[in-house]
């Protein structure tokens, strides 16, 4: 379960952005759209939010930034010794290239707050540190910090934190993260947090255009083929049923380390859909359905998945190609507690305002993102601006009440 996450310097993220899914004390959807932590200091949290801006003002980047950590949790041990890391830090301003990237992420794991981050430049790790809470006062299980005059990193451990640390300390070099190594040696203790990385957290930073490979493999299952054609049928695209047919193709891979796209000869799932007119079922290819159909079924797998293992699903754009009854169809589903029974979560980008009306989402459940005169991004919640309770939301979005709306001038002729 994700509460809270902080990234600065990234991107057109110049200083620290905080985005969190802490439930405020307001009592209307309680029981739907929000979900009992077990701590007494945040006792509920969202289970879906949105993020309205501008084009290019930053809520593809606050996305990027999530996708970024994860990577760098699960896959930072491929950077070679001494490699550069493809880190893209604020870019306006030359003197900060050089400054450190912040990601840090607040989990709740088993009643307890896993509060982890590092700081990093394209060259190393700066700093890393995993704070848990079981009471108020937080066990601070591990902290790595790079000390510059003595090119080393100094270690601290707290007494709950136990195994090989010192093994897994001499095996952790400047560009990787102690986490990752930690967990390559076996680490048990960590693993949970871990987990939530690299398994309980799916991310389509480009909507739902990135491929079908996750609902292709998803569907190979009976049961989840019903279900699959159940939700994509109720999105009224005259879809009765579906089948999977296999044949040669090509699979792009971009290896985090370098950036570089890998493509790979392989076979392929290749999903066709029946369409019944007079009593005949006539297939189609996935190539050749419409492009609101594609997208819906690339994400119908993941969410159905992610729903059924309280899993975390962050889709930027998500009304990408999608009827907006179609958008307010999936936010629902997170936020029905008969369908929504494990805790899933979702967080998504948009510029569907009509969510913002009709009880479809909380006011805590909504954050725009707006980027300033000197193309800095920031990050707020509607919250901050105290708006009353029934208040037209989408009409004073759309007035520029809460900001994150584009300035629109007039062109030369």
């Amino acid at each position: 379960m994700l509460l809270e996450f902080r990234v600065k310097n990234f991107r057109s993220f110049r200083e620290e952005a905080v985005f969190s899914l802490a439930a405020s004390p307001d009592t209307l959807f309680e029981d739907t759209h929000t979900r009992v932590t077990g701590l007494d200091k945040v006792k509920r949290v969202v289970n879906a939010a949105a993020i309205f801006g501008a084009n290019a003002s930053g809520k593809s980047n606050l996305i990027r930034a999530l996708q970024y950590m994860q990577l760098m949790v699960t896959t930072s041990n491929q950077i070679q010794p001494d490699q550069e890391n493809n880190l893209t830090p604020f870019r306006m301003r030359p003197d900060f290239a050089d400054h450190p990237t912040l990601f840090e992420v607040t989990f709740i794991i088993d009643r307890k707050r896993f509060q982890y981050g590092f700081e990093m430049t394209k060259r190393q790790i700066l700093s890393e540190w995993l704070l848990v809470y079981e009471k108020t006062k937080p066990q601070v299980w591990f902290s790595r910090t790079f000390d510059a005059k003595k090119k080393a990193y100094e270690y601290t451990y707290s007494d709950y934190f136990t195994g090989s640390k010192k093994v897994w300390e001499a095996a952790t070099r400047k560009e990787v993260l102690f986490l990752t190594t930690a967990i390559q040696l076996n680490n048990s203790q960590l693993k949970p947090l871990y987990q939530l990385f690299s398994e309980d957290i799916a991310i389509f930073p480009e909507g739902g255009r990135i491929g079908f490979d996750f609902s292709a493999n998803y569907a190979q299952n009976p049961k989840n083929e019903r279900r699959m054609v159940s939700l994509i049928a109720a999105a009224d695209t005259g879809i009765s049923s579906l089948s999977l047919t296999k044949k040669q193709g090509k699979q792009v891979h971009v290896n985090f380390a370098s950036g570089i796209p890998e493509v790979q000869d392989m076979e392929v799932q290749i999903p066709e859909f029946g369409h019944v007119a007079d009593g005949v079922t006539y297939d189609f290819e996935i190539g050749e359905e419409s492009a609101g159909t594609q997208t819906f079924f690339n994400l119908s797998g993941p969410i159905l998945d992610i729903l059924e293992k309280g899993r975390l699903l962050i889709v930027d754009e998500l009304d990408g190609s999608l009827h907006p009854l179609l958008v307010h169809k999936i936010v629902a589903m997170f936020n029905d507690p008969k369908i929504n029974t494990r805790g899933a979560q979702l967080i998504f980008s948009t510029h569907d305002v009509s969510l913002l009306d009709g009880q479809k989402l909380r006011r805590d459940q909504v954050w725009f993102t707006e980027k300033d005169n000197d193309q800095i991004s920031h990050l707020f919640p509607l919250l901050e601006f105290s708006p009353r309770k029934g208040e037209a939301l989408e009409k004073g979005y759309l007035g520029g009440r809460y900001g994150g709306i584009p300035i629109l001038g007039s062109m030369e002729h």
